[in-house]
């Protein structure tokens, strides 16, 4: 390469000798950065879902390529974040397809000294299990004479990350279940 091909190959050569004054298009790529194709170009579908992160609930588009998750951006049709993410909100890709994502729970049993691996199946059935159990031990047809039949086996505290509509959801779920006390962090 030439000391003038180098030169002219230089983006503030090309800026102020083409027609891109400010650096914002032209002179601003390179050999490398022309070739480049964004990761969504190839994407089968997008759905739109919300940032998990925070209460704000960001709109998002996540990009999905033959079953799995490619890229997620910023949805600029949300009217809360007009296609804009933070930078928690940016790496949300990485909750999706992240080698730290963790496809198991830990538990230590009752009486237990260890901890020991269960897949999620396992813990979503122990769960349930325990649900089930704790509001038929609980359950109350009656209180002081009144019909209340409610469960006080378990209660709800939820998280500031949950948005509206999660924090509705649950005050639904925790209802159907019978339980009564059901708190959001939020609200504290």
């Amino acid at each position: 390469m030439g000391i003038k091909t180098w030169i002219e190959s230089w983006p503030v050569y090309r800026q102020l000798t083409d027609d891109d004054p400010l650096g914002r298009g032209s002179a601003a790529k390179s050999r490398t950065s022309s070739t480049l194709r964004p990761r969504i170009t190839d994407a089968d579908h997008v759905t739109k879902s919300i940032c998990p992160f925070c209460a704000v609930g960001c709109g998002q588009n996540v990009y999905v390529k033959e079953g799995k998750v490619v890229q997620i951006e910023g949805d600029p049709d949300s009217p809360v974040s007009r296609g804009r993410l933070c930078p928690r909100g940016s790496s949300s890709l990485q909750l999706t397809t992240g080698d730290a994502r963790e496809y198991t729970v830990r538990y230590r049993r009752p009486g237990g000294t260890d901890w020991e691996d269960l897949d999620l199946d396992t813990a979503m059935d122990m769960i349930a299990d325990r649900v089930i159990a704790s509001r038929a031990e609980g359950w109350q047809w009656e209180h002081e004479g009144k019909r209340v039949r409610r469960t006080m086996g378990f209660a709800s505290l939820g998280g500031a990350t949950l948005d509206n509509e999660e924090n509705y959801l649950i005050k639904k779920l925790f209802t159907a279940l019978g339980a009564i006390q059901i708190e959001n962090q939020a609200r504290i």
